[in-house]
């Protein structure tokens, strides 16, 4: 089976390359990269003004199966993810059960491989049953398959067993991804503040994030051992995480796209549509990421992926579940809040949102060059789409993004040289 990509304009971080190439590719692997390649294929695709990139990975998102299929599987997970230009994503563990043990592990790595749409590199917790009590069997657990360790939305609140995992892991080659909530300053719906009192609910501190990222930060320097910061969200977060790399701190973090597109003021029009934890900032919040991610302090954008059902997205704000879905339109985000603005440049964009993943991840992707494995996602830069409900792939609809115009549209996914999603 063999696919030609001709006249596409190629983006490739590694390679510093920007222009117009023809792509060959025979079955997994990218035969050859020239101007203008003259053999037949099996399957040509005209890419004039459309963009090839590698394909993205998103090194944090929610798949819920196994326990909470209502919400999302891993089929439908994953249909989504190559809807939005994904080839590879590592789901984090908050299922039921807990991938506590090589067994389950195994089991949804297993149930990855039958739906075949996008490799999926799961997380495995860092504590049985993410109790913070017991840390797994580190070893057993990176041999099953695991790509990383993370208790995701539960964290970590023993700063002894957290210390442990982090070396451990550092030992392993591999890393402890910490949700950053210290849950003493965390009670509350959305960030405190003005609209939080105007709509009569407890704010979430910001220190509830920034308390917690600066015990990794220490645990990170301390020990010199990498550890991984998700999804930060405030200013003095940034700024620690800046301050520590340049001090040569082994730290690395990651954004979403919710935090450089909206703040907190989008609760007044998406309601819980737009509750996630952490939460929705303000606009110094907002730039103070924008500002990260251009002086190369967080190393990479993620979707944070959370699927509810409508049932639970609909209950009052103080009660409903906390996330949002991102696969489908998290290129349309970084393409409208980051690079039409002047911000990033696309071969920014490929680092945040592949080569740096994939080199976070320890994985041979995140690269467009002859030898390698076709992960490719081509998409529109320009055209302009409405996103509404019938248009998602998700099995969940809970998004702000609903009813807005977007722009920049995922054409064609390949994975392994397959075409697996074709707009």
């Amino acid at each position: 089976m063999s696919i030609l990509l001709k006249n596409g304009t190629v983006i490739d971080y590694k390679n510093s390359i920007f222009e117009q190439y023809d792509v060959l590719i025979e079955n997994s692997t990218i035969k050859k990269l020239s101007k203008n390649i003259e053999e037949k294929a099996d399957t040509t695709i005209n890419c004039a003004g459309l963009y090839i990139m590698p394909g993205m990975v998103d090194l944090h998102c929610h798949l819920r199966e196994p326990g909470f299929e209502y919400k999302e599987t891993i089929e439908t997970g994953s249909k989504s993810a190559v809807a939005g230009g994904f080839t590879t994503i590592c789901p984090m563990p908050n299922t039921k059960p807990t991938p506590d043990s090589a067994i389950i592990l195994q089991e949804i790595i297993e149930k990855a491989k039958k739906v075949g749409a996008c490799h999926i590199l799961p997380y495995s917790s860092v504590t049985k049953g993410e109790k913070g009590e017991e840390l797994v069997n580190f070893e057993e657990m990176k041999n099953a398959g695991a790509i990383a360790f993370s208790d995701d939305g539960i964290p970590v609140t023993n700063s002894k067993i957290m210390r442990q995992a982090i070396i451990k892991a550092d030992e392993l080659g591999t890393f402890v991804a910490s949700h950053c909530e210290e849950k003493s300053v965390a009670a509350g719906a959305i960030n405190s503040g003005k609209v939080a009192e105007k709509l009569g609910v407890e704010g979430v501190l910001p220190e509830a994030e920034e308390i917690m990222a600066a015990r990794e930060i220490v645990i990170s320097e301390t020990n010199n051992v990498r550890a991984h910061i998700c999804h930060i969200s405030t200013k003095t977060t940034k700024n620690m995480v800046r301050d520590a790399k340049k001090r040569g701190v082994k730290i690395t973090c990651e954004t979403c796209p919710h935090y450089f597109t909206f703040t907190v003021d989008e609760v007044l029009n998406s309601g819980t549509r737009a509750k996630m934890n952490p939460p929705l900032r303000e606009e110094k919040d907002r730039l103070a990421i924008i500002e990260g991610l251009k002086e190369g302090t967080i190393d990479c954008i993620i979707t944070d992926h959370a699927p509810h059902s409508e049932e639970e997205k609909e209950k009052e704000l103080s009660k409903a579940p906390n996330g949002i879905i991102g696969f489908e339109t998290a290129l349309s985000a970084e393409i409208m809040n980051l690079v039409d603005t002047g911000d990033i440049s696309y071969l920014d964009l490929v680092k945040l949102t592949s080569y740096n993943p994939a080199q976070l991840l320890k994985i041979d992707k995140g690269v467009i060059e002859k030898g390698k494995t076709a992960d490719i996602t081509i998409f529109n830069p320009n055209e302009e789409y409405v996103y509404t409900k019938d248009k998602i792939v998700s099995k969940a609809k809970n998004s702000p993004f609903i009813g807005r115009k977007l722009k920049g549209k995922v054409k064609y996914t390949l994975v392994d040289g397959k075409i697996v999603y074709k707009d």
